[in-house]
């Protein structure tokens, strides 16, 4: 396929990767705005939503601290993220009441990052809020489309980059 002349570089504004930015961005920021007015979450942390102090990446706690508590490390690895950047979170997360870490039964020199019921209710408000937000999606661009972008997106986040 002939590629344009470099001159032309309006692909840096239209390509697949920018697209699917924007669209996180939006969305993220949709169910943050959600969960400011979701009655179970804390008034404080409704006011940081609603002020913009809880960012997207404060959502990787909230979408990859697992039920039963991890490690720090363990933690960082599922986010993606570095261990210091997941530590800064976790002890924002923990000043705000959401998580707190408690000692390792296995490993007295580890601890283990687990919500506390304040952060089980916004788990539940960060649940019904991206429940909301992707019924929005699909009704804003159709089922079928919203239904194929998922499977796509399904498909192509579970390859290996190859």
């Amino acid at each position: 396929m002939p590629q344009p002349p470099l001159s032309d570089d309006r692909w840096r504004q239209s390509h697949v990767g920018r697209l699917l930015g924007h669209a996180l961005r939006r969305f993220d920021a949709r169910v943050l705005q959600l969960m400011a007015r979701d009655v179970r979450v804390p008034l404080s942390l409704s006011h940081l939503a609603a002020r913009e102090k809880v960012g997207a990446a404060h959502i990787h706690i909230t979408r990859h601290l697992s039920l039963a508590g991890d490690r720090l490390t363990d933690l960082a690895e599922r986010a993606g993220m570095t261990k210091q950047a997941m530590a800064a979170l976790v002890a924002q997360c923990e000043a705000w009441g959401l998580v707190t870490r408690e000692a390792d039964a296995h490993d007295a020199r580890a601890r283990i990052v687990r919500f506390t019921d304040t952060g089980l209710a916004w788990l539940e408000a960060f649940r019904t809020s991206v429940a909301q937000a992707e019924a929005e999606l699909r009704a804003e661009v159709g089922e079928e489309v919203a239904t194929v972008v998922t499977l796509g997106l399904e498909v192509y986040g579970a390859g290996d980059g190859q």
